[in-house]
């Protein structure tokens, strides 16, 4: 993703603390308390500009929903689609989705969502794949036995790798798709990276597995 620098970001973020907790470190094993109820959280790693983690909060009221960006200038575009949209079910975190154990307790989120990650593709950057042995470590922190990890890409080898890392990792596959579109999923929600390679006739790869 080609970024254009935003230096005003981090101060639009700020300013919008009821959508943006700058310190998600703070609110470690109090998320249920700051929605204020006990629906289930439901988080984004790698949320691009929001199209899907708000589209879902639109659809689902009564799941709430973090969004975790490291990229503050891509954030903002998520708080403008939330306040557009006037979503109370959702949170932005701008910060490093590798450091999630330190912000959320065993059995506080309920499922993960992974939307075309970039795929880094050089060996040597392997351990920078969100779905990659750290990653899943660090996933299998706060997700407890039964709860899920869902996957989107079009990428064909990061598809690969990561069914193979998931297995390895003692993952057990409960849906797989090879071209999602063709598929008869419901309810899919699209991201913007989404629909621009699906336009182009690209398959998209979807997966879900669950903690064991």
């Amino acid at each position: 993703m080609r970024l254009r620098n935003k230096p005003w970001a981090q101060e639009k973020l700020e300013s919008h603390p009821e959508h943006v907790i700058m310190k998600p470190e703070e609110m470690k094993g109090k998320w249920s308390q700051l929605f204020g109820n006990d629906q289930p959280i439901h988080i984004e790693i790698g949320t691009g500009k929001g199209q899907f983690i708000t589209g879902m909060a639109e659809l689902h009221p009564d799941i709430n929903y973090l969004g975790i960006e490291i990229q503050k200038s891509v954030m903002i575009d998520v708080l403008d689609k939330i306040i557009d949209k006037k979503l109370t079910n959702i949170k932005l975190l701008p910060t490093d989705g590798a450091l999630v154990s330190e912000f959320f307790e065993k059995g506080e989120i309920d499922q993960v969502y992974l939307n075309f990650s970039d795929p880094w593709p050089k060996k040597r950057h392997e351990k920078r794949r969100l779905t990659s042995a750290p990653f899943l470590t660090s996933y299998k922190d706060v997700l407890e036995t039964g709860k899920e990890i869902h996957f989107k890409t079009d990428n064909r080898g990061l598809f690969e790798y990561s069914l193979i890392s998931f297995t390895n990792f003692g993952l057990s596959l409960e849906y797989l798709s090879l071209d999602l579109h063709q598929s008869e999923m419901e309810g899919n929600v699209q991201t913007e990276y989404e629909q621009k390679f699906s336009a182009k006739g690209q398959p998209i790869y979807r997966c879900e597995v669950q903690f064991k």
